[in-house]
């Protein structure tokens, strides 16, 4: 079983050799998109990258469960956020990365998702670039696609939705093409979710519009909640929606399984 580091700390290695032995070897850096959260949608690279790392710093919504797996030598530091908590802040990660990679370490940042999908993995690209330390980036399966795929809603559909938009439930919502049949997927969303149904509506998409909102999308709560803009709110509220979550806005939402049986439903889909 490996060691994990919560602080934000400067870490040694345990095992890892003195400082004359470091000073010998490069270190590597490379970022894994490690996928929605389910082992098994880990890329073959990605876990051959992971099974020959030093260092593993981890994200909170990665598949945690390969770390278990990892050889006792290997320090994994958790850096996971949650939503409005960040107990290790965006520079020390980059910091970390390139600490460890200039003690000659081979560094997996293994991240949710694919690292250049609202991942910051652009920024800690640039922080090892400017340290001089090369970086392979690894790339994973976006949520944004997987975890409606996991309860049966594709984001385009010939005929239902020829398009699709990645946005955060932050900013952007007012820039989007209207329309129905332009699927809008959301990220980190659920806090924000009556202010963005309402901008989204002010931007040409009818109330009626259809509304999924996928709760732990390959854990063992995973959960669907269903609406239109005009009430997904009021619903998601009645249901306790928690983070983390994908929602998805448009008619592919009406491709879900049992969807016309379930007008507001929350729950497992059929």
């Amino acid at each position: 079983m490996t060691g994990t580091v919560t602080l934000a700390g400067t870490v040694t290695l345990a095992g890892a050799g003195t400082a004359a032995d470091t000073a010998t070897r490069t270190g590597t850096v490379t970022l894994i998109g490690g996928g929605p959260g389910d082992a098994g949608l880990i890329t073959v690279r990605g876990l051959e990258r992971l099974r020959a790392a030093d260092v593993v710093i981890a994200d909170r919504l990665g598949p945690r469960s390969l770390l278990g797996d990892l050889p006792p030598q290997v320090t994994v530091i958790d850096v996971g956020k949650q939503p409005g908590h960040h107990p290790v802040p965006q520079w020390r990660i980059n910091e970390l990365i390139v600490e460890h990679a200039q003690a000659g370490r081979a560094v997996v940042r293994l991240k949710g998702g694919d690292p250049y999908v609202f991942g910051r993995g652009s920024e800690e690209v640039d922080a090892c670039r400017n340290a001089g330390i090369d970086v392979e980036v690894v790339p994973g399966v976006t949520s944004a696609i997987a975890v409606p795929a996991a309860v049966g809603i594709p984001v385009t559909s010939r005929g239902i939705a020829n398009g699709f938009s990645v946005v955060t439930g932050h900013e952007g919502l007012d820039q989007l093409p209207g329309g129905s049949n332009h699927t809008v997927i959301l990220l980190m969303g659920v806090g924000g979710l009556a202010a963005n149904a309402a901008t989204l509506v002010k931007g040409g998409r009818a109330s009626e519009c259809p509304v999924a909102i996928i709760e732990d999308g390959y854990g063992p709560d995973q959960r669907v909640t269903t609406g239109t803009l005009g009430t997904i709110a009021a619903i998601a509220a009645l249901a306790e929606v928690k983070n983390p979550a994908v929602i998805v806005v448009g008619d592919v939402v009406t491709l879900l399984p049992g969807y016309s049986d379930q007008p507001g439903w929350s729950g497992r889909p059929a």
